[in-house]
């Protein structure tokens, strides 16, 4: 016996809730991503500011003497004017510097990969001579 259950309907896929789905996931996946940053690094911003320019220009005459430039290499080797010398020397040649005027400006160049005691050591023989005015060069 057969039963007659009405008009043969074909089954329909509800769009409207497929669709309501997908826009669901897409706007979590769109909040979601939006907040991560990459490890370490922070968003940067600009900050709204113009440097100044100058007028100005030293005279040659009244600018301070060119400082006594000394490098220490990655091992921890010394220079004056590219030259290597010994850390005897470099004392000499800071006692005699200082003894002709102890204003003079020192600027240590260290490689990046120096130890730090030896730009301490460095450091330590231009205190021990009087020499105050020291500066580090960077790039």
């Amino acid at each position: 016996m057969r039963i007659d259950l009405g008009d043969d309907e074909q089954p329909e896929i509800g769009l409207i809730a497929l669709i309501d789905c997908i826009f669901f996931l897409l706007m979590y996946f769109m909040v979601a991503t939006s907040f991560r940053h990459p490890d370490g690094e922070k968003p940067e911003k600009d900050m709204p500011i113009v440097l100044p320019t100058s007028q100005v220009s030293l005279d040659r005459a009244t600018a301070a003497a060119a400082p006594l430039v000394i490098g220490v290499d990655a091992g921890g080797g010394l220079y004056i004017d590219r030259k290597e010398v010994s850390t005897q020397a470099l004392h000499d040649l800071l006692k005699r510097e200082a003894a002709r005027d102890p204003a003079r400006p020192v600027r240590i160049d260290g490689d990046q990969s120096t130890r730090y005691q030896d730009i301490v050591h460095v450091l330590e023989l231009c205190q021990f001579e009087g020499l105050t005015h020291v500066s580090m060069h960077t790039r």
